[in-house]
């Protein structure tokens, strides 16, 4: 019986599955893999006959896309949403799935075992590492840690995962694979070396030793605008495709990815597919985390208090637009050490691309997991202010915004629904204090956010409490307008 998915409206793969061989096992099979990395091996297999495949895992939930995908035969959809027409590709590259949980854990890891096996890949997001956002070292405490420290030939954690497979791969005699994070983080590749280092460390010094020789970390950056899927998203899929592709995934036309050359045992030819190899991602890394994420960010905290329910909502606001222009361009691209980069012209695209209306890139799904963003969307650029001794107002009035946010109440009264891994460390700090100059004061005590030395700060705390106490007093649309109008 034929795959459905291979009869839909769609570029479908053209070139030969069998023939693709599982050099890459990828660890969280989310929306934003499938649109971007298989996105360039994909093209890769259709362009320039790649044989580069993946073995798709998904550790901690997300079982019901392993299944989905197992169902038909592990192809899947993506939509590419613009303003003028949407456009759809069968994406064929994954050539297995499975879910540690379904599967087992021994299924996972002797996927990660097999001798081809080059580049173990993730995107676990920034909370899947177990590690401290405001210092980039491992948390031996975390909830997700301590029990695989206790339990190490039995990993559930990311982190677990791949010590074990790599301590496997030593005792089989085999040759180390890369370690590739994919993940919004600063040297995402300094962190998981930093991450994976400590925890075989305190499993095995040896091991440790031999991880450190011979496994490399590279660094990469990533772009792309992936909305969570919704039933919407899948109904316009199917609308454009004439196939319902449970697994299917949309996003925006515009992809990135940077990486450090740095491979143990060979890469694909990303460059054939647009990618740029390059020996330092740290100043693109730092250019995309600021000015794009941290811009999002803004304007998902003040978008969100605002009652604008996505992003391209907020580029409606010609406050709003401002402000996260300005923002970009006036405390954001100074701190920069990117060369050969227009920012300006970066800027105005990355307007341009929050204002597609086909995205709706839903604000609460960016204010996510702030705890882990802040430090390096925002506060590193403060810092960087504060030893200049330059302005950075609208920073301030995103760490305030981001503050209204997590004490759950919204401008109408209604409760917030806020996902956050220090949640319980959030509104201990919100339920133990009174609103105002307390509330900035408790939530600016938490360590693992703003570190040792913001909080001490006169400046950087007087320039917050003004930005709270003008969002408490005229609400998140009347305070944007009134920073935006300095620009």
């Amino acid at each position: 019986m034929q795959n459905k998915l291979l009869t839909a409206k769609a570029a479908l793969p053209t070139y030969d599955r069998n023939k693709l061989v599982q050099r890459i096992v990828h660890l969280g099979f989310g929306a934003f893999h499938r649109a971007h990395q298989a996105v360039y091996a994909d093209i890769l297999a259709t362009e320039h006959g790649s044989d580069w495949g993946y073995c798709e895992v998904n550790l901690v939930g997300g079982e019901q896309q392993i299944a989905d995908m197992k169902a038909q035969d592990n192809l899947y959809t993506v939509a590419e949403m613009s303003a003028d027409a949407w456009t759809a590709r069968v994406v064929g590259v994954a050539r297995r799935a499975l879910h540690a949980d379904v599967d087992g854990l021994e299924a996972v890891l002797a996927a990660m075992c097999e001798p081809q096996v080059a580049i173990v890949s993730i995107t676990i997001t920034e909370k899947g590492y177990g590690h401290s956002p405001a210092t980039g070292q491992l948390m031996l405490d975390h909830p997700f840690i301590a029990p695989d420290l206790k339990n190490p030939h039995q990993p559930k954690s990311a982190a677990g995962v791949i010590v074990e497979a790599l301590a496997r791969r030593r005792a089989q005699g085999l040759g180390a694979f890369t370690v590739m994070s994919c993940d919004n983080m600063p040297e995402n590749g300094h962190v998981t070396r930093n991450v994976i280092c400590a925890y075989a460390r305190a499993v095995d010094a040896e091991l440790a030793d031999w991880i450190e020789a011979n496994v490399t970390f590279p660094s990469t950056m990533v772009d792309r605008i992936v909305p969570a899927v919704t039933a919407e998203t899948l109904d316009k899929i199917e609308q454009l495709t004439g196939v319902r592709d449970p697994a299917g995934v949309a996003c925006e036309p515009f992809r990135q990815w940077v990486i450090e050359d740095n491979f143990v045992a060979g890469r694909p030819e990303w460059e054939k597919a647009g990618a740029e190899l390059v020996a330092d991602v740290v100043p693109f890394e730092e250019m995309k985390l600021r000015m794009l994420n941290g811009s999002h960010s803004f304007l998902a905290y003040l978008g969100y208090l605002a009652g604008y329910q996505h992003i391209n909502d907020c580029m409606e606001d010609d406050n709003y637009r401002r402000a996260a222009h300005a923002l970009m361009l006036q405390e954001q691209a100074p701190t920069l050490k990117v060369k050969g980069v227009d920012l300006a012209k970066y800027a105005d695209m990355l307007i341009d691309r929050y204002s597609n209306p086909a995205l709706r890139h839903r604000t609460w799904q960016i204010a996510m997991d702030g705890s882990q963003k802040l430090p390096q969307r925002m506060l590193d650029s403060v810092r960087w202010h504060r030893a200049h001794n330059r302005d950075f107002n609208l920073l301030a009035l995103g760490v305030a915004g981001w503050m209204r946010y997590v004490g759950g109440v919204d401008e109408q009264g209604k409760p917030i629904e806020v996902s956050d891994p220090l949640l319980a460390v959030i509104q201990q700090a919100v339920k133990g204090s009174a609103e105002g100059e307390a509330r900035v004061k408790a939530l600016l005590g938490i360590e693992a956010i703003f570190g040792n030395e913001l909080p001490k700060d006169e400046v950087f705390v007087a320039q917050v409490l003004r930005a709270y106490q003008a969002l408490l007093a005229n609400g998140a649309k009347a305070t944007v307008a009134q920073y935006a109008a300095k620009y």
